[in-house]
This record gives C-alpha cells, sequence and structure tokens, in this order.
C-alpha cells in the first residue's frame, strides 16, 4: 500500500468538541472496517483551525475517494508520500 496525505477542508475543525472528534473517528473507522483493512487504512490525523491533515495507507488514490464518500468526508487534495524525514535523518 501506498502512504497518502489527505487535506480536509473543515471549517472550524480547531473547536470540534472531544465528541464530535469521536464521532468522525468511529465514522472513519467503520467505514475502513467494511471496505477492510487490506484496502484502506488510517494512521492518524492533524487538526488545525479549518482544515485536517490525515496520513491514511491505501492501494490507491481510488481508495481515498470511496472511503471519504461512503464517510461524508471532504477531500480538497490527495498527495502521495514518497518518504518521511525527521530529525533522525540529518544524523
Amino acid at each position: 500500500m501506498k502512504t497518502y496525505l489527505i487535506e480536509r477542508n473543515i471549517p472550524n475543525a480547531g473547536h470540534l468538541t472531544p465528541a464530535e472528534l469521536k464521532g468522525i473517528s468511529q465514522t472513519s473507522c467503520s467505514v475502513i472496517e467494511d471496505m477492510g483493512s487490506v484496502k484502506i487504512q488510517w494512521l492518524h490525523s492533524y487538526v488545525t483551525d479549518d482544515k485536517v491533515f490525515c496520513v491514511y495507507k491505501a492501494v490507491d488514490k481510488e481508495a481515498i475517494y470511496e472511503h471519504a464518500q461512503k464517510g461524508g468526508f471532504p477531500v480538497n487534495a490527495i498527495r502521495e508520500l514518497s518518504t518521511i524525514i525527521n530529525p533522525e535523518t540529518a544524523k
């Protein structure tokens, strides 16, 4: 599977309550369970004031779009990640 960064425009995302974030997370996990973890996996997400950036593993971009459609999530951009760097890369 490839790793993707998904940008989702969600107004006031940074002000969602823990209960709202839990509900969104439960919806995502339910859709993934229905689709099958061999097709798509959610790694984590970063929430900002008005966007959510999600990191997923998926067989292709179409699986990302399918997940979004079934879960009712926006998809404003999808980027395939080629590598990850961090401070360890400098050593």
